[in-house]
């Protein structure tokens, strides 16, 4: 007995070690969306357990990532800020030179012995990162030319993902560089007047034809989803059935008409929502946006407790990229946003969004755990 309590208890220590630093809160809630997912994902993939094994085994992987980044301190994570952001740039040029097209855009890049990734994917955690490193190293005479440099680093990679093209991706990076800006002290005079000259930029897009037509016709569903219900308005018009029929308490676990006759499109990634309003009802839904909304509070929390610029900047930035995720998501299947392509965060299938999520979660952990008795 005493020989196998001398063996276990390295163990212990190894155990203590590496879950130090992880924050039970904000765990306790991402994984309870992440079960969510799994099991609404089951029924998406018309109950083929492989798929929820691959996603298992993915979110495992993420999971020890961020566990990883969530035992190192915020300054050393700072440390990879420059580097990882030159080399997200570099992938985006290589995917806009020699990319794969898949569905008539070109967004990925195939390394050898790596396989196809996603490099914009990278950009949403390099671009937050890189802006807070730059934000503290100018702490305490931060002026306009700083927001100016600061502009420049987010509009690099949010052109070269527009190009690929990719809407939803770039309107998240671009997001979450706007973010970083604005808790840094970004003036609202310069907020309003960027607002203004974004939406000049976008009737000029629209006027002089620089979207694409299905950009254009993702836009007209929007208000109109029946004026092309066979094509652009399809997606929207069978969501909504979807989340119709699901009533309050919803129809049950792998009983959604919709999915199980496979009229609801992209059922297991963009539009996972639908799935899971028609099986779990308004009730189902409320639960998830609870847990969201507690996941967001405890991200804040979080951000308001961080004893260093850098340490607030990524906590708020990764919090409300969190937002961003779930608003676009469910604006879109709802029908209040155009189709743009954004994950349910921590419940639609894919490894490239799942990893990113969970990095994110690793840096806040981070903050959280690591904080400094006087800010430096």
């Amino acid at each position: 007995m005493n020989t196998m309590a001398e063996h276990a208890q390295p163990l212990r220590r190894w155990w203590h070690q590496i879950t130090a630093h992880v924050d039970p809160a904000l765990f306790a809630i991402v994984m309870a969306i992440a079960v969510l997912g799994l099991l609404v994902l089951y029924s998406a993939a018309n109950e083929m357990s492989s798929r929820v094994m691959g996603q298992t085994e993915k979110m495992l992987v993420a999971i020890g990532v961020m566990l990883v980044i969530a035992n190192c301190s915020p300054q050393f994570i700072l440390r990879f800020a420059v580097p990882l952001y030159i080399v997200g740039v570099v992938l985006l040029l290589g995917v806009a030179v020699g990319g794969e097209v898949i569905k008539g855009a070109r967004r990925w890049l195939k390394i050898p012995g790596v396989g196809n990734v996603q490099p914009s994917e990278l950009m949403k955690i390099a671009l937050p990162l890189i802006l807070a490193w730059y934000f503290e190293k100018h702490e305490g005479m931060i002026h306009w030319r700083n927001f100016a440099v600061a502009a420049i680093l987010i509009a690099i990679p949010f052109a070269l993902i527009v190009r690929q093209p990719d809407l939803g991706t770039s309107l998240l990076v671009g997001a979450c560089g706007f973010y970083i800006l604005y808790l840094a002290g970004l003036d609202w005079r310069i907020i309003v007047g960027g607002a203004l000259a974004a939406a000049l930029v976008v009737f000029g897009a629209w006027e002089f034809n620089w979207l694409h037509d299905y950009q254009k016709q993702r836009i007209l569903t929007v208000f109109n989803p029946s004026r092309d219900a066979q094509d652009a308005g399809w997606h929207t018009i069978q969501a909504a059935i979807a989340i119709g029929a699901g009533g309050v308490l919803g129809k049950g676990w792998l009983n959604g008409s919709q999915t199980h006759l496979e009229f609801l499109p992209e059922r297991h990634t963009d539009f996972i929502i639908a799935v899971y309003g028609e099986e779990f009802g308004l009730l189902g839904v409320s639960v998830l946006l609870v847990l969201y909304l507690m996941l967001l509070g405890r991200c804040f929390v979080i951000a308001l407790r961080a004893s260093t610029l850098a340490g607030r900047l990524m906590a708020g930035a990764m919090a409300l990229m969190f937002f961003t995720y779930a608003f676009v998501n469910m604006g879109m299947v709802s029908g209040l946003l155009p189709v743009v392509g954004v994950p349910l965060p921590f419940v639609s299938y894919g490894g490239t969004a799942m990893m990113t999520l969970f990095i994110a979660v690793g840096i806040l952990m981070s903050v959280a755990t690591h904080r400094k008795l006087v800010s430096s």
